[in-house]
């Protein structure tokens, strides 16, 4: 005990009883009739929530599935190949895409300054050769500001 906050010295000798050491019970024993009747633990929830979440992870699956055939793997790859001098008011992007025997392809440019704010955009429409296969395409996208850097941001299917 702390002498400090003891009346006198000879109060530092006393104990307030017996010393009693702690020990953990398994389960919490509570006294008759005060708390009711206990419940037993529901095995069924565990069962539930292991349902839901395969059905919310069937979801997801066809979910993924779905935007992956839309948005995923496309025959329109296109590459940028170069871009010339550009002026105050228009930048020449030459570019390689991919496009599928038969089909058209939809693909936005866009041309930014030293910064790397757009400063100009455009979208053309590129047909198929005969066959299909990579096609080599140059063309102007008209600039607010001296561009620096040409891109192809995308191609897809024209529809």
């Amino acid at each position: 005990m702390d002498s400090a906050i003891l009346a006198d010295a000879t109060e530092n000798k006393r104990t307030r009883g017996r010393q009693v050491s702690e020990t953990r019970a398994t389960a919490p024993a509570f006294p008759p009739g005060r708390y009711g009747r206990r419940r037993e633990p529901r095995r069924g929830r565990p069962i539930a929530l292991t349902v839901t979440a395969g059905v919310f992870l069937l979801a997801a699956l066809a979910v993924t599935w779905a935007y992956y055939q839309k948005f995923g793997q496309t025959d329109y790859r296109p590459e940028i190949i170069g871009w010339s001098e550009p002026t105050d008011a228009e930048m020449v992007i030459k570019f390689e895409v991919r496009v599928p025997a038969g089909a058209t392809a939809s693909c936005r440019l866009r041309a930014r300054d030293y910064q790397g704010y757009e400063v100009g955009t455009r979208t053309i429409t590129v047909p198929a050769k005969p066959g299909g296969g990579e096609i080599v395409v140059t063309e102007s996208v008209p600039t607010t500001a001296r561009g620096s850097v040409g891109d192809v941001m995308s191609c897809r299917p024209v529809g």
